[in-house]
């Protein structure tokens, strides 16, 4: 387990830096993170390259015992290539250029912002590739970061264009999968078709979810142009990353952006962002009350480092790992140093393998004065240095812990595609793909079920369990898949919506759930979105505390023998029909939920499905406690300012506020 930091030497005097690199050693650091938005001093005037300062700061680091990250740094492109190349600024969805003044301030579909990008790429590997302290690379920097991940200039219009022409090839082909016959779009030539902004009521959905999936593949390709320039020059031994940001970034498929990278990386600031999405994830439910105010959210923070692993299945870094109080949330609480490393060990406990710290210094000027470091504005230490103190004697069993991968028996399916579906079509206030993953997800935590977050096209024959919280576009290869896994022993739910639509977004034709109705063996014979304060009551077998459904419902009819119904609608127009279904099929079993459960009512569901597939629990944990598994290790993590007791084996093990345990090793 590695510890590291961002650090800035372009922000502090030079005689400053040597002070500075000996501290973070004596810290335990042996990571450093450098360059990522230091384009304006690599090259202050166009084609005009100053390296020597880059130079210094390296030999400065690395005679310190640190290992370097670099960033490349276009992120951030300067005033004159701003100010001489104007439209290389990306443009929003209201049509309007973006200004010059912060970063992310550029279009990736742009030819010239393209060759500026691999030059600087290019002569930066050229110059630093054989330095041994340089051990990895990482590609700008948050793609997609401020609302800048879909771009709607002339260049993006005409990349659209090439690229809907290499996926439809012709344009008869484009306008039925669009359904362009409606309102008169059909197109004639492939010039007319341009970004769906601007329109004088709703876009066309496929023509906008095309545009998404356009969008994520622009930011994948310009990832892979800066890994080519990186590629005459780097290491063997050198790796290249991207920094992603989980549940706040959801407009780029991660899985795609990931692949091509030696592992993914994730920025972690628990209590950063929640307040900025916990009205979509939670929607009219409330969060637990149990955490203490500057956790953070343990549900989120676990799925996004849950998510993290997902993207290539493997361990991951946290490229960036809040140190104490942020400076973009809405209300940024002051952290203690236990917080500090109760999200370190978080972390570990669900992949990680480095931890670097954002940053080293709290910074003086410009858009981050408010915004912590490990050290404080006057160089004093800060709450992340006591942290980091702290966990100096906890070194051995992080780096026990990071041996050996998380051991998890379920798998939850997320998928982009879908996610952009939905948030074109909600058809319903509220209704949210986010969500209705985020509810099931918080089932498994509170189970202390470990899930891995796995994308539609993974080998899921490990898992015992698999739970797709909406197959919404239907894909044929997918169902078979699907199928072939439930006939091999495993055990699949399904929830609502799903087959609903072609992968094109057009509604399909089939009876629904469509492409899946073969495998699930039901037809949804009706569906509705239940507006506020309207429920129907359900009854069976399996007793739910409860018993109603509320937000979306579909009634489910036996189409294949052997299928069953252990809930059943009991009131409104639904009533007496299937609400959830199970059939057994080969070795395993299938089961379609047809309402968007609650909280409470995933926790049973899931716990009645995890017992019948012989998914095991690692504790019976109180809410605020969590727990994960890897390396043969149960980690106990308590968010609460109290202390809680988990029942492990039939014992019971109390944890510290803010507090971690550490379980036994097989």
């Amino acid at each position: 387990m590695q510890f590291g930091v961002c650090y800035y030497p372009e922000h502090w005097p030079e005689a400053r830096w040597a002070e500075d690199a000996r501290r973070m050693r004596a810290l335990g650091l042996s990571i450093v993170r450098i360059a990522e938005f230091a384009w304006s001093r690599i090259e202050p005037q166009e084609g005009r390259f100053a390296w020597e300062w880059l130079d210094r700061a390296v030999a400065t680091l690395s005679a310190a015992g640190l290992k370097i990250v670099l960033g490349t740094p276009t992120a951030a492109p300067p005033a004159w290539l701003s100010r001489g190349y104007p439209d290389t600024l990306p443009v929003d969805e209201q049509g309007r250029r973006r200004n010059f003044g912060s970063r992310r301030h550029y279009c990736p579909n742009h030819p010239a912002y393209r060759r500026f990008s691999r030059r600087i790429v290019s002569l930066m590997a050229a110059h630093f590739a054989a330095h041994p302290a340089v051990v990895g690379w990482q590609i700008d920097n948050e793609f997609g970061g401020g609302g800048t991940a879909r771009c709607y200039c002339e260049h993006c219009a005409d990349a659209f264009r090439r690229w809907l022409q290499a996926r439809y090839g012709t344009l008869e082909a484009l306008n039925q999968a669009w359904g362009t016959v409606f309102w008169s779009q059909e197109y004639s030539a492939w010039e007319q078709i341009g970004p769906p902004i601007l329109t004088g009521s709703a876009a066309n959905p496929s023509h906008t979810l095309d545009y998404y999936r356009f969008a994520s593949d622009s930011w994948v390709d310009y990832q892979q142009m800066q890994l080519e320039a990186l590629g005459p020059h780097r290491r063997a031994d050198q790796f290249a990353t991207h920094n992603g940001m989980g549940l706040f970034f959801t407009a780029l498929d991660y899985f795609r952006l990931a692949a091509a990278l030696d592992f993914a990386s994730l920025d972690n600031y628990p209590t950063a962002g929640p307040d900025r999405i916990r009205g979509e994830l939670y929607g009219d439910e409330t969060p637990l009350a149990v955490y203490a105010p500057d956790v953070g959210d343990p549900a989120i923070t676990g799925f996004e480092l849950d998510l993290a692993r997902g993207w290539k299945d493997a361990p991951f870094w946290i490229m960036e790992q809040q140190p104490g109080h942020v400076n973009w949330g809405w209300y940024n609480p002051g952290v203690p140093p236990e917080t500090v490393r109760l999200w370190t060990w978080q972390a570990a406990a669900a992949g990680a393998e480095a931890v670097v710290f954002f940053r080293w210094r709290a910074a003086l000027f410009a858009q981050e004065q408010y915004h912590a470091g490990l050290l404080k504005h006057d160089a004093s230490p800060d709450v992340g240095f006591r942290a980091l103190e702290r966990m100096a004697g906890e070194r051995q069993q992080l780096e026990r812990l990071a041996s050996g991968p998380v051991q998890a028996q379920a798998a939850l399916l997320f998928d982009y595609e879908d996610l952009w579906a939905l948030q074109l079509q909600p058809h319903r206030r509220g209704f949210s793909y986010l969500r209705l993953a985020f509810t099931w997800y918080r089932a498994f935590q509170r189970l202390g079920i470990p899930v891995d977050i796995r994308p539609y096209d993974a080998e899921l024959s490990r898992y015992r369990l698999v739970l797709a919280p909406s197959l919404h576009l239907g894909h044929a290869g997918l169902a078979a898949r699907l199928e072939a896994y439930v006939q091999g022993g495993g055990a699949l739910l399904a929830g609502v919506r799903s087959g609903f639509k072609t992968p094109s977004n057009l509604v399909t034709e089939q009876p629904l759930p469509g492409e899946y109705t073969g495998l699930f063996g039901v037809h949804v014979q009706a569906w509705q979105a239940l507006p506020p304060g309207v429920a129907l009551r359900l009854e069976g077998d399996l007793p739910l505390a409860q018993a109603e459904a509320s937000l979306w419902a579909e009634s489910l009819a036996a189409q294949a023998p052997g299928v069953e119904f252990p809930l059943r609608y009991a009131s409104g127009a639904f009533e007496a029909q299937g609400a959830l279904s199970v059939r057994p099929l080969g070795k395993g079993s299938c089961s379609y939920l047809g309402w968007h459960p609650s909280f409470g009512q995933a926790v049973e569901l899931l716990g009645w499905l995890a017992e019948r597939a012989g998914v095991a629990r690692l504790a019976e944990l109180p809410p605020g406690l969590i727990a994960q598994r890897r390396a043969g290790q149960t980690v106990l993590l308590n968010f609460s300012a109290d202390p809680l007791s988990a029942v492990v084996s039939g014992a019971a093990v109390e944890v510290e506020p803010r507090g971690v345990r550490l379980l036994g090793e097989d």
